[in-house]
Formats: C-alpha cells, sequence, structure tokens
C-alpha cells in the first residue's frame, strides 16, 4: 500500500469518534464508507456531521459551500461487507469492548484484501493481542481525540509486528489531512494523552474523596494555575522551568523513588533554563532571554482568557 494510493476510507462505528472522524477525512477529500450496524445510529450521525460542519463555517475552518460536497463523500451503511471490499484504509471505532472489537476486526480480516492497514481508535487497549488478523504487519493504532474535527493530535501506536512502512504511512496520511500525529516508540497502555490523564483524574478522585476541595474549586485551581501555563510549555518542559534540582528534591522529600534520570541531569548541571539546557535545549540562550519569552506568551494567554470570560465553567 502506497499514500498517494489511499482514496476512500471505511470508518467501522458511527457513534461518538466514528462519525466525526470520517467528518474530517471528507473534509480532506477523501471518500468515506461510514459503517455501523444501526440505521438510527448512521442518521443521527449524518445530523451531527451537517451541524458540526456549520459550526466549523462559522469559525472560517471550513467554507459554506463546500458542505454539500463533504456530506457526498461520505456514504452511511450497513452493510460492512461491502464497505470492506472497496476501501484502501480502516479505521476502526467501535466500542471499548474487547469482544466488540474482536469480532470487527475478526469481519474484517475476512472481507479485506490482506495489504489494507487496519486502524484501531482505541484509547487503551493492547488491540495487538485482541485482534487476530492475517498480516498482521498491517495493524496499528490511530488514536484520535474529542472531538476529531477540533483537536489535532492523533497518536500512532505500533505492536510488535506492525511494519514501519505502515508507520509511515499513517503519519503522512494523518499530516495530509491536517493532525498532529505523534509515534509512540514503543507500545504502552492507554499511550501518551490518556496516561496523564489517567494520574490526573486519580488525583482529583482523591481530593474529593477526602474533602479537601469541591469539583469547582479543583477546575478554577487548575484553570487559574496549569490552563494558562500548559498550552506553552506542556508537563515536560515547565520541569524545566521549576529546575530540575528543585522538581528531584521535591520527589526526594516526598519519598518517592531516586529517579536516575533527574539524578544524573543535576549532576552534569542540566537543570533547565537556568542552565540553558535540560529536558529542552534552550540554545545558549541565557535565563533573563527565556523566561522573557515564556511570560510574554503567558501574560498573552491569561488576557485572551479572561476576555473569553474562560474561567467562569461552561
Amino acid at each position: 500500500m502506497e499514500l498517494d494510493k489511499i482514496k476512500r476510507i471505511l470508518v467501522v462505528g458511527a457513534g461518538t469518534m466514528g462519525h466525526a472522524i470520517a467528518q474530517v477525512y471528507a473534509t480532506a477529500g477523501f471518500e468515506v464508507d461510514l459503517v455501523d450496524l444501526n440505521q438510527e445510529v448512521l442518521d443521527n450521525a449524518m445530523n451531527k456531521i451537517k451541524s458540526n460542519l456549520s459550526l466549523l463555517v462559522e469559525y472560517k475552518h471550513v467554507k459554506s459551500g463546500e458542505i454539500s460536497n463533504i456530506l457526498n463523500r461520505i456514504h452511511p451503511s450497513i452493510d460492512l461487507k461491502v464497505a470492506a471490499q472497496n476501501c484502501d484504509l480502516v479505521l476502526e471505532a467501535v466500542s471499548e469492548d474487547r469482544n466488540v472489537k474482536r469480532e470487527v476486526f475478526s469481519q474484517l480480516n475476512e472481507f479485506c484484501s490482506e495489504d489494507i492497514i487496519l486502524a484501531s481508535n482505541t484509547s487503551e487497549l493492547n488491540i495487538f493481542n485482541v485482534a487476530k488478523v492475517k498480516n498482521p504487519k498491517r495493524l496499528v493504532i490511530h488514536h484520535w481525540f474529542h472531538p476529531p474535527y477540533i483537536i489535532p493530535l492523533v497518536e500512532i501506536v505500533a505492536g510488535r509486528k506492525t511494519s514501519s512502512k505502515v508507520i509511515d504511512i499513517s503519519f503522512k496520511l494523518l499530516e495530509k489531512i491536517g493532525k498532529k500525529p505523534l509515534i509512540l516508540k514503543k507500545f504502552t497502555n492507554a499511550f501518551v494523552v490518556n496516561k496523564i490523564q489517567q494520574a490526573i483524574n486519580s488525583a482529583v478522585f482523591t481530593l474529593l474523596i477526602r474533602g479537601i476541595a469541591s469539583p469547582e474549586e479543583i477546575d478554577m485551581a487548575i484553570k487559574n494555575s496549569l490552563g494558562i501555563r500548559l498550552p506553552f510549555v506542556g508537563v515536560a518542559q515547565n520541569l524545566d522551568f521549576v529546575g530540575l534540582d528543585v522538581v528531584y528534591d521535591i520527589i526526594k522529600n516526598m519519598g518517592g523513588m531516586d529517579l536516575v534520570l533527574l539524578r544524573d541531569k543535576v549532576k552534569n548541571g542540566q537543570l533547565g533554563a537556568k542552565t540553558s539546557i535540560g529536558f529542552y535545549d534552550y540554545q545558549g540562550r541565557t535565563e533573563e532571554e527565556i523566561l522573557t519569552k515564556r511570560d510574554k506568551l503567558y501574560l498573552q494567554m491569561l488576557d485572551y482568557l479572561k476576555k473569553m470570560n474562560a474561567f467562569e465553567p461552561i
């Protein structure tokens, strides 16, 4: 399979993620078969896509004259066998149920040719243990984020048998449709974003159960701190601004493990922004230069969020 030969996409599952992923591919010019067992779900999916496109027109992400063409490129169907025989790539987006996914891939294995890339939108499952297919080199995870027509990131996760060519095609395809793909260096359950999100969720539930803060107070605290910083420094680079020596001491004081990764960086004087190198290399810039650039961005974000009234609950 070559990238320029991919013209028709099959999305299996027209629920929360599936219909929106179909919308993204159709917007990018691909013919899309959107398959679901339930005709009512398909009808609802097409209505949601129309609504989504109208919103995107409002924000000038789509031209109003393009809506009918986009909708015409989406072909809802309850016949997986027929759709599977015509597609160039499959994206499975059914519920996070091992048995359901196993059955879908069993049918795809029967209906699709052996060189068709089979991608799963699973958010945490090891699909490589769930799906049993011929030519497992073509099996890969494309993990999209809700809502797919707004959030740029798609995580690409390979199994032990996934071919490098499939990973390369996946990356280029997702870039082609305007996404920001991330290739994980190795498989891990929940991948990158959800693994971090799970840690956050765990902390939130701990705070709630212990009565330390209310949901509204927790969200207010995050919006007025991390919410301003994360768009610019993420979570790894933020450690550079705290100072890796400070981070190392905090972890030790809290009884955490002695992290060799941090210990070595501190030992080598790679402390972050204040030494111009930490997790990131700041190319010899002074601490003042680095912090000034950061602070200007923070101030712009703070002013923008205040104007949007973003600190209030939706």
